[in-house]
């Protein structure tokens, strides 16, 4: 799927609507692990797929919650991208919340929605409704309010 396209000045109308959709992403045991090495977070459940099979709830391994949320920037780019700007930056999270699993495996994409857009000196400040689904599921990896900064 192609990225959408917006420019600062063309964010203001889309407050309160869905604005995109990413691209399915699959969540591989191999990023996993590399995602435990780097915040060096070996947990059985997230290594060893074995054992996560026998005694874990989930019926083996699972992604860090954090990698799903380290995720959100590569699965915003995949669905848009915020044209004539110098610069972007994350500022936080108001809510973040890990509502269900991600399986070694499986594949999740994030839907967008503009919920809120702040003036600031040179730019603005965007709130975004973001949900990481999984494909197969009605119920989501991870649900969050995004704040992001954009300077032009």
């Amino acid at each position: 799927m192609t990225a959408r396209r917006y420019r600062l000045d063309e964010l203001r109308p889309l407050v309160g609507t869905e604005i995109a959709v990413s691209d399915w992403l699959t969540i591989t045991q191999e990023r996993i692990h590399a995602f435990a090495e780097v915040g060096e977070d070996r947990q059985w459940i997230h290594v060893d797929p074995e054992r996560a099979r026998r005694e874990s709830q989930y019926g083996g391994a699972i992604a860090h919650g954090f990698l799903t949320v380290a995720l959100l920037s590569h699965l915003r780019e995949t669905a848009f991208h915020i044209d004539g700007q110098k610069m972007g930056v994350n500022y936080g999270f108001n809510r973040l919340r890990f509502t269900a699993p991600v399986l070694a495996g499986s594949r999740i994409r994030g839907r967008f929605v503009l919920h809120e857009l702040e003036d600031l000196p040179g730019g603005v400040q965007a709130t975004w409704k973001c949900t990481v689904e999984r494909e197969h599921s009605d119920k989501p990896a991870l649900v969050c309010d995004w704040i992001t900064r954009h300077f032009g």
